[in-house]
């Protein structure tokens, strides 16, 4: 069995190869188009398919017209697009979805199916294509699970307009979409009234997206667009707090079991709104104060508008969207059961298994002399955070009883005001404690990152993908964005 796996990691690292080394010629296969392909992903943790559901044919290109085929390595999933005709692959993106991040929760791994609604986007073909999509197995080799020729002629593609009732807003224009990385802000739980406030909240997170490098350094290669739907309440569903809101996207807390994990599951709804504009990366702005947010990569971060720590989600959310980036935390609670298999490497590029110690993957940013693993004061980090952890989670679980109940609403914000304290106390003794570490600037190789806190690893003490506030992503972090934009904008 060992000898059939490492065959078929060979295989893997060959087929990797070839695809970068291939250039694909945009005008050979593809128009300044955008087709749009909507499915449904259905399944649970030991099972899952994939059925379509429509295909439109869009607006302009947002995409690369010259790196057509993903060398990254990244994503649980994979879509792969072969010409008709000569079976040739002529664009590959990596990708995770929410139904990738389902499979390994606890319904899933019990059993429990369910369904939901994901889309691709490609440039338009101008003959007939064979749209695939591959997902990784335990050892994170890729296979093929859904595979149908599209006719991008046919009758059934559908060619209407974008809806129209969404306002668009250019905040940042510096050059065609096929050469700059172009994100979009979408509006979420804003009122018609409230149309100024998400102009006004998304202008004062751009000033804090380019503060921060390689962000900053990059500016040039961004351009940035807002879409606007009015949504009828102000907010999103909290439903540990029993309250509900009427919203464009259905954005809620609590998803896939984690109080604080904000996502919306209405993806074709994203998807209309966001088609009136050309994308490569997608932000929700949730028009509301309690903490959470989201990230998946390639496909959206949900950020909040008005929360102490809506800075850092931003820059921590989107690096898990945009460039893959794994959590490197550790202590915090989260809905996953075995979200990395032990013994297997991570795909993600900050965080390793250290399987091979000696060919460490990000070997070449290491410190000189650096012994790996590397050692830091991890059992007195563990002990200091656990604590406030256990604290955290009782305030939290108090403040939801209380507004389930209808407690008085001094006594609520009272008692919210003591957890947001804490948080901000916390985060500065974190901040304290990391920076007296030992090795703290230095690039190597710590345990504990991927929620494990044995046997995964991260690159340095403290990076914004690891704890709170306002600080740096890791070197390793920083290097994997960059990677990126120079992908969508060279």
């Amino acid at each position: 069995m060992k000898k059939i796996l490492l065959i078929e990691y060979f295989l893997f690292l060959f087929n990797c190869l070839l695809i970068s080394q291939t250039v694909v010629n945009f005008d050979d296969f593809f128009i300044n188009r955008t087709m749009r392909i909507d499915y449904y992903h259905i399944g649970n943790a030991k099972k899952e398919f994939i059925t379509l559901d429509k295909v439109y044919e869009q607006g302009v290109w947002a995409g690369s017209t010259r790196n057509l085929l993903d060398h990254f390595n990244n994503g649980r999933y994979f879509v792969k697009i072969y010409d008709y005709s000569t079976n040739q692959m002529i664009f590959s993106k990596g990708f995770d979805s929410y139904f990738g991040e389902y499979k390994t929760t606890t319904p899933a791994l019990k059993g429990i199916k369910r369904t939901y609604h994901e889309s691709i986007l490609i440039p338009y073909p101008k003959n007939k294509i064979i749209f695939t999509i591959e997902k990784r197995d335990k050892n994170n080799l890729l296979h093929q699970i859904f595979a149908q020729v599209i006719d991008p002629n046919g009758i059934d593609i559908i060619r209407e307009s974008p809806a129209r009732r969404v306002k668009i807003f250019e905040f940042l224009k510096n050059g065609d979409p096929h050469n700059k990385v172009d994100i979009v802000f979408v509006a979420e739980g804003y009122t018609k009234k409230e149309e100024k406030k998400f102009s006004s909240d998304v202008k004062r997170l751009i000033k804090v997206f380019f503060q921060q490098e390689p962000y900053k350094s990059h500016k040039d290669r961004f351009n940035i667009w807002g879409a606007f739907s009015a949504s009828e309440e102000s907010g999103c569903d909290e439903p540990t707090y029993g309250s509900y809101k009427n919203t464009i996207l259905n954005a809620t807390f609590n998803s896939l079991g984690s109080q604080r994990y904000l996502l919306t599951e209405d993806n074709k709804t994203l998807r209309d709104i966001i088609s009136n504009v050309p994308y490569d990366a997608v932000i929700i702005l949730v028009n509301t104060k309690r903490y959470g947010g989201g990230g998946i990569y390639n496909l959206y971060c949900t950020v909040i508008s008005d929360n102490y720590w809506t800075n850092y989600i931003l820059l921590h959310e989107f690096g898990h969207s945009f460039a893959g980036l794994a959590d490197e935390y550790y202590t915090s609670s989260v809905a996953y059961s075995e979200f990395y298999p032990r013994g297997i490497e991570p795909v993600e590029p900050n965080i390793t298994a250290l399987l091979d110690p000696k060919n460490l993957k990000w070997k070449s940013l290491c410190s000189s002399g650096v012994k790996i693993p590397t050692p830091w004061e991890k059992e007195d980090f563990e002990k200091m955070d656990n604590e406030y952890q256990k604290i955290r989670r009782e305030l939290n679980k108090k403040i939801a009883e209380m507004k389930r109940k209808k407690a008085p609403r001094e006594e609520i914000e009272k008692l919210e005001e003591k957890s947001d304290k804490l948080s901000r106390e916390h985060a500065k003794k974190i901040d304290e404690f990391l920076k007296r570490s030992k090795n703290y600037g230095i690039v190597g190789a710590f345990e504990g990152a991927g929620y494990s806190a044995k046997g995964l690893y991260r690159s340095m003490v403290d990076c914004i993908m690891f704890s709170k506030g306002v600080k740096p992503y890791c070197k390793v972090c920083e290097k994997a964005i960059i990677r990126m934009i120079e992908y969508y904008s060279e």
